[in-house]
């Protein structure tokens, strides 16, 4: 169709445009390379195409435990997940999104992260996916390209007329506040219907809990608490310029991780010793005494 490549047209966001032709048409070939070569622990695996007759079909790798919406809303089991689980998916999203940012070459802008993106395995390992979206961005000098709009309503940058890495910042912050709150994203039956508004509306209050989701019954660190919210404000400043990176998205995050960590070995630790303390009790107080 191309005579093998031959007339190249121009470059475009997934790889080189040929000149070819189709029965009695002209056409323009791309020739699609770019997502067979994205490889990250922490994004969903392309496993190949399906090309049969009037079926065409992107084969990815299964995610046996669904999104990350299904499991914040107890549709998959019903059972909540632990503040330590929601910062482990929390990371390994950010680290997958990062790679697509500073790993990739040419390196790539999602377009369209949300919680029904980020995808679970048994373990609760999260990947990010679903990069229909998805846009390369140039590295000579410039950080954004011209684009039509795209993604989802509620996590759209409010500065839609370009694109680029802090688009996806923006969208990544609005996840943040929902693994945090377990809220909607948009409601508008609260006094301030975007989350990252209700969030800071409900924060001049100065009280945490007022936004943790309440199924947590309180297992979780304050402090670390704290650190997400504030990361998660950061991300959906409107204005990009100030915006964090994915790559101190990353950093922060794996600080929010260790901080429970060190919440949940202290809570273990004060049980041992309550065990300890309630036999030595036991054995004192309820044993016979002499007669």
């Amino acid at each position: 169709m191309t005579n093998n490549f031959e007339r190249v047209l121009g470059k475009g966001g997934f790889g080189t445009v040929y000149h070819g032709n189709l029965d009695d048409a002209q056409v323009a070939a791309k020739k699609v390379e770019l997502l067979l070569r994205v490889h990250h622990r922490h994004l969903v695996g392309l496993v190949g195409y399906c090309d049969d007759g009037d079926n065409l079909a992107l084969i990815y790798e299964y995610m046996e435990d669904g999104d990350l919406r299904e499991n914040m809303l107890g549709k998959r089991g019903g059972h909540v997940l632990t503040w330590g689980k929601r910062m482990q998916i929390a990371v390994e999203a950010a680290q997958g999104l990062e790679y697509l940012h500073n790993g990739c070459r040419p390196p790539m802008v999602h377009r369209d992260v949300k919680t029904t993106n980020i995808l679970l395995s048994e373990q609760s390992g999260a990947k990010l996916a679903d990069f229909g979206l998805s846009r390369s961005f140039p590295i000579d000098g410039e950080c954004h390209v011209s684009t039509v709009v795209a993604g989802t309503p509620g996590y759209l940058d409010p500065e839609t007329n370009w694109l680029s890495e802090k688009s996806d910042v923006y969208s990544f912050g609005v996840v943040l506040l929902e693994i945090v709150t377990n809220q909607p994203v948009i409601d508008k039956t609260r006094e301030r219907p975007h989350i990252s508004e209700w969030v800071g509306f409900m924060l001049t209050k100065g009280d945490i809990k007022s936004i943790v989701d309440p199924k947590l019954m309180g297992e979780y660190d304050t402090n670390g608490a704290w650190k997400i919210v504030e990361l998660a404000l950061g991300c959906v400043n409107p204005s990009s310029n100030r915006r964090p990176t994915m790559a101190h998205v990353v950093m922060e995050l794996n600080e929010c991780v260790a901080l429970e960590n060190a919440r949940r070995q202290g809570s273990e630790d004060m049980y041992t010793r309550g065990s300890v303390e309630f036999s030595h009790t036991s054995a004192s107080e309820f044993s016979p005494g002499a007669r």
